[in-house]
């Protein structure tokens, strides 16, 4: 797909950013539904009075993850979210348990039976039915299963994270369709033309929310005698996984430690072995206190179970974090007042495309990404321009373009992401200040 602006003639009009597709909800029905099982108030600006996250609770929310400024209002979840109190506690359990997990002593058989437990925790936490190898984090565990797959090839798709162009530099790209998704016919194509291939593909974009339909993806790579490779760094914890012959999770990203993340492999055949530890397939110790606050983040996951009746059939809500409920509400708002003054939500042009709400890319026109940022941050709120791995720079984030999105508008383009500790209130007044900073650009 050719980059740059789309076109948007005098009666352009940005179509509904709405997911669709098997299980998914469409923002406009899931605001219905949230309205009414949160606050039961019609569409509008409103406040939510009621709930696990619900305005009354949200001073003390944010005092809790704030407490050197507890006026502060995080909206950063994509780059790292706060750790949760359950995997805090887990963790300086663990650190007791000092011994290393590989000795044969009784201090080392206790530590490793404990390690054990937390990966069985993990799977059954995610639902994997596969194999699990603990690793730092996401980055790791991507170049461990790109780098020893048993496969002669490499493609990755566009909008993979940095880390995947890291460990595969040498990787055929996968362009991205008119639907925001890997173009499927060249997927396709490409498989036919060459060895089997280990094909990466994530499942949520950490910068605009986009969802790839990973087992649709995962069945034309199979067909091709290949493997799938998904990084699901920013959907573990909001969403069941899908189905993929390696998925890649990172704890920080789901209420975990820092320093730990997970392989998730259907079968270690797929993967050489180097020794060492973690069954042969890494090297170094085990850090068995981030292993056991991993898994207590990935069990702290609150799985809406709420009664919709005979709606139910064809809104499947079932297997979505609960406050991601908030944040697709909330979105319904965020995007009434934000296309009120201009701004756009990235990527724009398509409609009938899968989508995580918690995630939004925001244009503002004629305003640099970078002062956006600063004048953010000085009213209180921690948002990003990019993937946290690469907006120290001042190029336009490859990502956004590679989504058809214009240079100039990827420099005007904030990324705002929500978590398991926002709050609507957050999400409200956010609204309120980009609106504020829009209105003194326009002067």
């Amino acid at each position: 797909m050719a980059t740059g602006a789309r076109g948007r003639g005098a009666g352009w009009k940005r179509p509904s950013r709405r997911p669709s597709g098997p299980g998914k909800i469409t923002v406009g029905i899931l605001c219905e539904l949230s309205n009414e099982l949160l606050t039961g108030k019609p569409r509008g600006w409103r406040r939510r009075d009621r709930g696990l996250y619900s305005d009354k609770h949200a001073n003390r929310n944010r005092a809790n993850l704030h407490k050197d400024h507890p006026l502060r209002i995080y909206l950063d979840h994509a780059a790292t979210t706060p750790i949760r109190p359950e995997a805090l506690a887990a963790m300086q359990e663990g650190f007791a348990l000092w011994a290393n997990p590989s000795s044969p002593h009784a201090e080392g058989r206790r530590a490793k039976q404990t390690l054990e437990n937390a990966r069985t925790r993990v799977k059954t936490a995610l639902g994997w039915d596969g194999e699990v190898i603990f690793t730092s984090g996401a980055s790791e565990a991507l170049a461990i299963g790109l780098g020893r797959a048993k496969m002669d090839r490499r493609l990755v798709s566009a909008i993979e994270h940095d880390a995947v162009f890291r460990a595969a530099p040498d990787a055929e790209v996968l362009t991205i369709g008119d639907d925001f998704a890997v173009d499927r016919e060249l997927l396709k194509a490409t498989l036919e033309s060459g060895p089997p291939s280990i094909v990466a593909i994530q499942h949520v974009n950490s910068e605009t929310g986009v969802i790839q339909p990973i087992n649709e993806l995962t069945a034309i790579v199979r067909d091709a005698g290949g493997v799938l490779i998904s990084d699901c760094s920013q959907s573990a914890g909001k969403f069941d996984l899908p189905d993929a012959d390696m998925i890649v999770v990172s704890a920080h990203k789901l209420g975990g430690p820092i320093g730990i993340g997970a392989l998730l492999v259907k079968d270690f055949a797929l993967l050489e072995p180097i020794g060492g530890h973690e069954r042969g397939y890494r090297a170094g110790t085990e850090n068995l206190p981030a292993a056991l606050g991993f898994a207590s983040a990935a069990e702290a996951r609150d799985i809406s179970s709420v009664d919709i009746g005979e709606r139910m059939s064809t809104i499947a809500i079932k297997g979505w974090a609960s406050w991601m409920i908030t944040a697709s509400s909330a979105f319904c708002d965020i995007e009434y007042a934000i296309n009120s003054l201009e701004g756009i939500f990235q990527p724009s042009g398509a409609s009938g495309f899968a989508m995580d709400s918690s995630i939004m890319s925001i244009t503002m026109p004629n305003v640099s990404a970078a002062a956006q940022l600063i004048q953010f941050d000085s009213k209180g709120f921690a948002i990003s321009a990019g993937s946290a791995c690469s907006s120290g720079t001042l190029k336009p984030s490859r990502t956004l373009m590679a989504f058809g999105i214009s240079e100039a508008d990827a420099a005007n383009t904030i990324r705002v992401s929500m978590g398991w500790s926002s709050t609507f209130d957050d999400l409200m007044k956010f609204a309120e200040v980009w609106r504020e900073i829009a209105l003194k650009a326009k002067r």
